[in-house]
């Protein structure tokens, strides 16, 4: 297994460096990709202001959708949750050094 490397994402039209191996860059990607399109239909069709409020609304949905749609066993579940909230927090990590 290859150690972490660092790659771009992109969520709501901003670039993150996202520390990942190379095995799981595709999982991760994918994703970025999911949680941009949750934030922006959240953004487009709510009145929820700031991307801070926008990601965790977009965890909670992600989180409640796992849960609820048997997204898998409980171990399989609480990975992919521990999978998003690694992102999250990276996400607003980054928006904290803008304030």
């Amino acid at each position: 297994m290859a150690g972490p490397r660092s790659i771009e994402i992109h969520i709501l039209g901003r670039a993150y460096k996202v520390a990942c191996s190379r095995e799981e860059e595709p999982a991760l990607l994918a994703a970025a990709d999911l949680l941009d399109e949750k934030m922006r239909a959240i953004r487009e069709t709510s009145k929820v202001i700031g991307a801070e409020r926008i990601a965790i609304m977009a965890g909670l949905n992600l989180a409640h959708d796992l849960l609820t749609q048997g997204g898998g066993d409980q171990v399989e579940v609480h990975g992919r949750i521990k999978q998003c909230n690694a992102l999250l927090d990276a996400v607003l990590e980054d928006q904290d050094t803008l304030f």
